[in-house]
């Protein structure tokens, strides 16, 4: 039975930069992975929708080219080869993480489905290998709802509808959350009837209220049609050629032996402390097992803390420093505080907005709809957290990111410069509009 320092189950995101990082410490791995490389990342998720998304919109943009002086006739969808040359892409990003792994003499990638037998002892179907510390980055899969089951024709997850080669010529999208809100700006923008239904009473229920409200006026401009406060038991799916439901993703926990070894896990996510470890000393979790954020850069991150920690360190994960960002047409994104959660908090705070309509660059693009919203203490003039909504602001966050992580007051930022003309401009704009008034 071979022998490694670390076993790691699953090869996502958070599970191979787990095994980079066990690498750069000089552990022996075993990399696991029924599947491929990448994980939902790669393969079913982050990779190629954002290749979708920049699809639809070179295709939105087309439309508007007059708006340039620029004469396009007739710009048209080839579906099935852009799925193709998503598949490309996503084929040339495996090849990628493959090769490096065959790089590292240290890591050895194995194809096969784990379970665990003991704390130090992991079944590989005929083979079994020890471990002395074993790190769970198994993932999640996209969840069914009540009575609405994917049937890989009509009613689709967000993995089957990647296999589309041709376009519906409606679709109705259960779930107003990120991944359905993506979904319809991506048809819509490639002229396909986008229905939403969502249970509660807003688009994007978890993000800063203004800015859901102003995603939803702007959703209805392009006669996307939305129902809040819905359940999706009273829709009638006759009328649409496509189901896409998307209510949630469940951690992909079953079958692998934690019931036996008497993991402690909720609701299938398994539960680990600010070390990312179980309640088996040796045996830690990361990524969407764990279900505390969904995301790849937080799998990234977490799994990076549990290495570093099954040698000794003992780091933990600030879970205010998490920039959110959806792909939406306009892109969303947010960090640390908004100002509901600030308010009840019982923080008195500065509200800090600039709106997209006063940007050159903006206005340039084409794409001068929505505004940055940045939020400090009122005590101290630390950002504690921002709401944006517009172009880039995907890219944008990462700036407010930093100055929360550094604890830079409103009016440091204000004092930074900033290039002209650009979109990050807008960020010490809002900011030294509310320092200095102008």
């Amino acid at each position: 039975m071979k022998s490694y320092d670390i076993a790691i189950i699953g090869a996502g995101w958070a599970g191979f930069n787990a095994a980079l990082r066990a690498d750069s410490l000089g552990l022996k791995i075993a990399l696991i992975e029924e599947s491929t490389l990448g994980g939902t990342c790669l393969n079913r998720g982050c990779i190629p929708t954002k290749f979708l998304v920049q699809t639809a919109k070179i295709f939105s943009q087309a439309k508007k080219a007059n708006q340039y002086g620029l004469e396009i006739a007739n710009p048209g969808v080839k579906f099935n080869e852009t799925k193709q040359k998503k598949d490309i892409m996503v084929d040339a990003l495996k090849n990628n993480l493959e090769n490096l792994l065959k790089s590292k003499n240290s890591i050895d990638l194995i194809r096969a489905r784990a379970k665990l037998l003991s704390r130090n002892e992991i079944s590989l179907g005929d083979e079994r290998i020890s471990a002395k510390y074993i790190l769970i980055a198994s993932g999640s899969m996209p969840k069914e709802l009540g009575n609405l089951r994917f049937n890989s024709q009509k009613i689709l997850s967000s993995t089957e509808i990647l296999n589309l080669e041709n376009l519906p010529k409606n679709i109705l999208i259960i779930g107003g959350g990120v991944i359905g809100c993506e979904f319809a700006s991506i048809f819509s923008n490639l002229g396909i009837g986008v229905s939403i239904v969502e249970y509660m009473d807003r688009l994007l229920p978890a993000e800063d209220a203004e800015i859901s409200r102003k995603l939803e006026s702007i959703f209805k401009k392009r006669k996307i049609n939305i129902q809040t406060k819905t359940d999706a038991k009273t829709i009638d799916l006759k009328d649409f050629d496509k189901v896409l439901l998307c209510t949630g993703r469940r951690p992909n926990t079953s079958g692998m032996g934690l019931e036996e070894l008497h993991i402690i896990f909720e609701k299938e996510r398994i539960i680990t402390d600010e070390y990312m470890r179980t309640n088996i000393e040796n045996i830690y979790a990361a990524g969407d097992c764990t279900s505390i954020k969904q995301l790849a850069h937080v799998a990234t991150h977490q799994a990076i803390i549990a290495v570093e920690n099954a040698t000794a360190k003992k780091h933990t994960f600030d879970y205010r420093l998490i920039p959110n960002c959806i792909f939406t047409d306009p892109e969303i994104a947010s960090v640390g505080m908004d100002e509901e959660i600030a308010r009840e908090c019982g923080i008195e705070i500065n509200i800090d907005r600039f709106d997209f309509m006063g940007s050159g660059m903006a206005r340039i693009m084409s794409e001068a709809e929505g505004f940055v919203k940045i939020i400090s203490d009122k005590k101290t003039d630390k950002i504690i957290g921002a709401s944006l909504i517009g172009p880039k602001v995907t890219e944008l966050i990462s700036t407010l990111t930093v100055a929360i992580k550094t604890q830079l007051t409103r009016k440091e930022v204000a004092d930074t410069i900033f290039a002209h003309p650009t979109l990050s401009e807008s960020i010490s704009e809002a900011l030294r509009r509310g320092v200095y008034g102008f």
